[in-house]
Parts: structure tokens; C-alpha cells; sequence
């Protein structure tokens, strides 16, 4: 198997040759195209190891611009296009990104217009430091600014001044200890912390999960889980490199339009929260498209229903497997086919991509080792230090049980962190936002049971004395500073909150108490 990324693309345009790739383009097609936007990037201006943001939905532009990052020689930094541009300028400036590929409007945003009335802000601020004491990165957006679908064409035209062996030469000199790939993660302080990985890593737990879900050139995947997301990219898109399925990329997920995708594009893989498969099962126009295609359906990120397995089973006739993973790691665990529906429901699999599991005999917590755990936090060696311990175990902060077949079910969060619909949600971050409120002086974020999404947030404020505060000026200033599935659906105003002897609030308290209600 190929050990880097451009090396993967050469192979599979040999391997693969006329076997659609995405869109129109064959994967020797995607060789051309591929090399075509890294000569782009190297006509502007990216170096070797480099760092480029992208910024954009899941579409066909967004793979070749992943994937010419590599062969350019460069780092790919994707960005969660749920963020706020003051949060994806957060990520932009501490990723040091040389340049940025953003979407132009699209579902009525103008990212880039956003994002650089946030840098003039920034620019305008007389402050040297943020909350944390940190210094800010003011002033402009990074050097190289492509507008996609409009500035597309002019951006590759640019690259006709650079020689393809220029660009082949830079693909030559990638090596499987480079780093591929920075993704953000909100860690359980708030702050995000950006995951590194090498090249050999992501490809190697692409790999690993292709062969587990036996993709082939006879795969057409549908990929609704955001490229941004670990597992977009590398269970996505590179798995399906190294395996020659063909990648359907659906933009933003709606429900008619994925069973329509289903149909017409005769789609036979569908990765997915749980979510995800109870809006298609009760859509109401559920005759209306052939959905017999599937043969795969992979989900976790939350509690899997036995029934809703059996349903998926039966009526979408496909096989059903449960996964574990985080983006440090992105695939730990995996069902494996034949397995029966309690297992597929009640737990995440077994170790793959060459992971060990141990429980720690203390905090019950899932503890991961292998050759795919990440290479560390961007600039943050203490919390990567405090992530991975000195026996090269990661630890995760989920609590789990093994049981004697080896297979991991996850029982509990250490951390405060709660899913909704697919997403990780830190607490922190959101009690970081609510104690900008003048009026609040204290407040905690929980998880709380919600039919569609998973869990969604309940947040409890405690009002500074003598002021007062509406549930909807609560949730209307978290949405102005944050994705929204961050943002707490209902508020609860009250009088106090108790706490530990260390002055910490006492969540488990609240937790019951909403388990009750």
C-alpha cells in the first residue's frame, strides 16, 4: 500500500484508471486534476509544508483540494464550515494557514465576506491578548485566497505557469512521516486543540476500515458525514482512494434529497449517526426512490437502538455495523460483518487499524495504542502529554467495559461532552461563551435525551444579583457566537447551583435531576 498521500493518487490512477473517482472525473482523471491544483497552489505561493485552511462544504472541488495539498507538499487543515467565522478565524490564524479555499456564498452565508469582517475586527481591537492571556494573530487573511465554485477556474488557470514535473517532484519528496493533516477538536477546556497526523497514519486507517467494510470498484459511497470531520476525510475520502469506490459527496444532509441520491446514483455504502437512517426510514415519501442498492450502513457517535438495527436491516437490506473512534485516533473499534443486531446495537465492535484496548482498572476509562494515534496537539505538548501517557497509551476520557470476545462497549463520558446529531459538544466552550452575558454569573452546560438528535444542551444560569435574563436572550447570544449545534435549546434560570469542596458545580446533580424531569 502506498505510504503517502500523492503516492495513493498516483496508484490508485493505475490501479483504478477508468473507475469513476468523484464527479465526472475517472480516478486517472483525478491524477490530472489533482496535479493541476497543486501546481495552482505552488503558483501561489505554498511551500513545502505549508498549511492551507479549506473552508467549504463536501463537494468534488473540496477532494481535489485536499488531495493536491498533499501532492503540493503542503498540510491540510480542514474547518468546520458549522462555525462561526469568528471561530473558523480562530483556527485560520493558530494553524498559521499560508492560504485559504472557502466556499462563496452558499445557504445564504457569505463565508469569506464574514471572514474578513472579522479579521478588519480583529484588526480594529485594541487588545494584544484574548481571554487566556494569549497573543492574537491580527490583521490579514493568509496570502492566497480562492473563492470556490467562482474563483475555481482562474485559481487552476494560475497554475499553467508551473511545470507538472515541478509538481511531481514536489509529490515525490512527501514522506510517511510528514504531517498530512491538522483537524481541530474543542477540547473538554473549550479551547480546540488542533490533531496531527501523519501520512502513513491516514492512510492507514483508511485502509483498515475499507477492508473492514470490503470497499471495492464496485462501491458508490455516499458521503453525507462532513469532509471536515475525521472520518469524512479518512473513512471517506482516502478510503475510498485506496480502495477504488466511488465518492458521491452530498453537501449539506437533507433527507429527500439522500433517499434521491440513494436512487439515482445507486449508492451501495452510507455511513451515518443514527440519525441519519431514522429520518430516511420515516420520511414521509418513503416508496418514492429504490433504496434496494445498499449493502452498508455504518454508524455510531451515539446509542444505537437494537430495534432501529433490526428495522435498518430489514427494510434498507443492508448490513449494519457499529464503529468507535475520535480524531485522535478516528478508527479504534469496528463491528465486523455476521455480527447479530444486540452486538451491532450494544457495543462498538472490536479493535482495528492495529489498536490495543485496555481498560484503566481505576476510572474504567478506554485507553488506545497503536501505530495510528496521532502525532500530537499542534504547539501543546503538555495537553499531548496529558492526552498520550509515557507507555504510548492515548486516553480518551470515555469509560468502557471489554468483554471476553474483546469487543468495546462505551458506558460513560469522563468528560462533561455530550453528541448531538453526530457532533461532539464540550460544555466548557459554551460556559465560556454564556459568561460574556453581563447579566450572568455563573452557568453549566449538560446533555440532555432528545428523540432526533441524540442529546442536545440545557444550560443552567444563575443571574448576577440584581439582574435579570430571558431563556431566549440566552440562546439568541450563543447563536450569534456559536455553531449551532453547540447552542443550548433550553435554558433554566435558577437561584444557585451547588458545588464540590473545590468550587467546581456539581453536574452529575443536574444530570439527575433532568433524568428525572
Amino acid at each position: 500500500m502506498a505510504s503517502t498521500i500523492p503516492a495513493a493518487v498516483a496508484r490508485a490512477a493505475h490501479d483504478f484508471g477508468s473507475t469513476p473517482a468523484v464527479g465526472a472525473l475517472t480516478y486517472r482523471e483525478l491524477l490530472v486534476m489533482v496535479r493541476r491544483v497543486a501546481r495552482a497552489l505552488i503558483a501561489g505561493g505554498l511551500r513545502p509544508g505549508d498549511r492551507l485552511a479549506l473552508w467549504a462544504p463536501n463537494s468534488a472541488e473540496w477532494v481535489l483540494t485536499a488531495l493536491g495539498v498533499s501532492y503540493a507538499g503542503g498540510t491540510l487543515v480542514p474547518v468546520n464550515t458549522r462555525f462561526t467565522a469568528v471561530e473558523a478565524l480562530e483556527v485560520i490564524r493558530r494553524s498559521r494557514a499560508r492560504g485559504l479555499v472557502v466556499v462563496g456564498p452558499f445557504l445564504g452565508t457569505d463565508r469569506l465576506a464574514l471572514l474578513r469582517a472579522a479579521a478588519d475586527s480583529d484588526s480594529d481591537s485594541d487588545s494584544d491578548s484574548d481571554e487566556r492571556g494569549q497573543s492574537r494573530q491580527a490583521g490579514a487573511l493568509p496570502e492566497l485566497v480562492v473563492s470556490i465554485p467562482d474563483g475555481w477556474a482562474d485559481f487552476l488557470a494560475r497554475g499553467d505557469a508551473v511545470p507538472a514535473s515541478e509538481a511531481d517532484a514536489r509529490a515525490e519528496a512527501v514522506t510517511p512521516d510528514d504531517v498530512a493533516d491538522i483537524l481541530f477538536t474543542s477540547g473538554t477546556t473549550g479551547r480546540s486543540k488542533g490533531v496531527m497526523s501523519a501520512h502513513r497514519q491516514s492512510l492507514d486507517v483508511a485502509a483498515a476500515w475499507a477492508g473492514i467494510a470490503g470497499l471495492g470498484t464496485d462501491d458508490r459511497y455516499l458521503v453525507v458525514n462532513p469532509f471536515f470531520n475525521s472520518f469524512g476525510l479518512k473513512a471517506g475520502i482516502l478510503a475510498c482512494l485506496v480502495s477504488g469506490a466511488t465518492i458521491v459527496p452530498q453537501a449539506v444532509f437533507d433527507v429527500a434529497r439522500t433517499r434521491e441520491l440513494i436512487g439515482s446514483e445507486r449508492i451501495t455504502v452510507l455511513p451515518g449517526p443514527p440519525t441519519l437512517y431514522t429520518s430516511l426510514l420515516d420520511h414521509p415519501g418513503a416508496g418514492e426512490h429504490d433504496l434496494s442498492s445498499l449493502r452498508l450502513a455504518v454508524t455510531g457517535a451515539a446509542v444505537v437502538p437494537p430495534a432501529l438495527v433490526e428495522r435498518m436491516r430489514k427494510e434498507l437490506g443492508a448490513e449494519v455495523l457499529t464503529a468507535y473512534g475520535l480524531t485522535e485516533a478516528v478508527v479504534a473499534t469496528m463491528c465486523r460483518a455476521g455480527d447479530d443486531a444486540r452486538t451491532v446495537a450494544e457495543t462498538c465492535g472490536r479493535a482495528a487499524a492495529g489498536f490495543e484496548i485496555k481498560i484503566h482498572r481505576y476510572a474504567g476509562e478506554v485507553l488506545l495504542r497503536g501505530p495510528n494515534t496521532m502525532l500530537g496537539y499542534l504547539d501543546d505538548p503538555a495537553a499531548t502529554a496529558e492526552a498520550i501517557d509515557a507507555e504510548g497509551w492515548l486516553h480518551t476520557g470515555d469509560v468502557g467495559r471489554l468483554d471476553e470476545h474483546g469487543y468495546l462497549t462505551i458506558t460513560d463520558r469522563l468528560k462533561d461532552m455530550y453528541i448531538c446529531g453526530g457532533f461532539n459538544v464540550y460544555p466548557a466552550e459554551v460556559e465560556r461563551v454564556l459568561a460574556g452575558l453581563p447579566q450572568v454569573a455563573e452557568s453549566a452546560v449538560i446533555g440532555v435525551p432528545d428523540q432526533r438528535l441524540g442529546e442536545v444542551g440545557k444550560a443552567f444560569v444563575v443571574c448576577r444579583p440584581g439582574q435579570v435574563i430571558t431563556e431566549a436572550e440566552v440562546i439568541g447570544f450563543c447563536r450569534e457566537r456559536l455553531a449551532g449545534y453547540k447552542v443550548p435549546r433550553s435554558v433554566e434560570l435558577r437561584g444557585g447551583l451547588a458545588h464540590n469542596a473545590s468550587g467546581k458545580v456539581l453536574k452529575y446533580l443536574l444530570r439527575e435531576e433532568a433524568a428525572d424531569g
